[in-house]
């Protein structure tokens, strides 16, 4: 088994280390202070408690997943790892300096994953002298439940580099498609924006009611949830950021976010996270 880093502790980085803890790698969770990591190892500890609750994972086997991940707020701690995966705020910036900072720190032939799931790999390889050893692997939330893992090819992501993160990602249990192009937005999140953005502007236009334009989509076309409680789920604030990165990109007007978005971030209403989006969850 791989000697793990994750680079970041909240939603993502925290399931990312569980699913990889539970897969048997060694994992040290690394983020910018003792709270965040706390914070970050109790959600690790309560998720699977709800595995275990379920019978889909054996109580035994939790506490040794839990037992698998160490922490740190020092990320020398990434030194000895043989794979790091970053999962810091979806900002080009931050993502740069964590990977320059990794570049130093770590041994030639560490893989390097970003879990970014819109900015370009390019970008934030081109940080490093070894772009070669660079790929996207964007997990989906909530990590431990969701089944998909998008690799992403950056310019110069060697084959190599490549075959071992599918061989790490299938091994902790995602399927994984491969994004040959390295396009802002990637396949996935191209299509999620595409189409919750138009989603919000039929809502916004008065057409038609946040319930039908999801019942719409989920009995019309198979979808399991509609566009707008996907929006409510990933976070309204997080889909309105991916958005933005992709028309940085692209400057195709079909991924500016519509004004209600940027007033609902404005007004707190993030989704299911702050108890109101398009629905209210305020009594659960």
């Amino acid at each position: 088994m791989a000697k793990l880093a994750v680079v970041g502790a909240g939603l993502m980085g925290s399931g990312i280390a569980q699913v990889s803890a539970v897969a048997g790698h060694d994992v040290v969770m690394r983020d910018v202070g003792d709270e965040q990591v706390a914070r970050g190892v109790a959600a690790v500890r309560k998720s699977l408690d709800r595995f275990v609750a379920k019978g889909t994972v054996a109580e035994a086997d939790a506490d040794a997943a839990v037992g698998r991940i160490t922490t740190t707020t020092d990320l020398d701690a990434a030194a000895d790892a043989d794979i790091v995966v970053e999962a810091v705020f979806e900002q080009i910036d931050v993502k740069r300096d964590v990977f320059a900072a990794l570049d130093r720190i770590c041994p030639e032939g560490t893989l390097l994953a970003t879990n970014t799931s819109a900015i370009p790999i390019t970008q934030i390889a081109a940080a490093t002298e070894r772009p070669e050893d660079v790929v996207g692997t964007h997990f989906f939330s909530p990590v431990p439940m969701m089944a998909l893992c998008e690799l992403v090819r950056g310019r110069r992501t060697s084959d190599a580099t490549l075959r071992r993160a599918r061989e790490y990602a299938e091994g902790v249990g995602k399927t994984c498609v491969v994004v040959n192009r390295d396009v802002g937005g990637f396949v996935t999140t191209r299509l999620i924006c595409a189409l919750a953005m138009e989603a919000v502007r039929l809502y916004e236009a008065g057409v038609a009611s946040a319930e039908d334009i999801d019942t719409a989509c989920r009995l019309g076309f198979g979808h399991a949830m509609g566009p707008l409680a996907t929006t409510d789920l990933t976070g309204v604030d997080v889909l309105r950021h991916a958005s933005l990165n992709v028309w940085r990109e692209t400057a195709d007007p079909k991924f500016f976010p519509p004004e209600i978005v940027t007033r609902m971030v404005e007004a707190g209403e993030l989704g299911r996270k702050s108890g109101r989006g398009f629905y209210d969850y305020s009594e659960g």
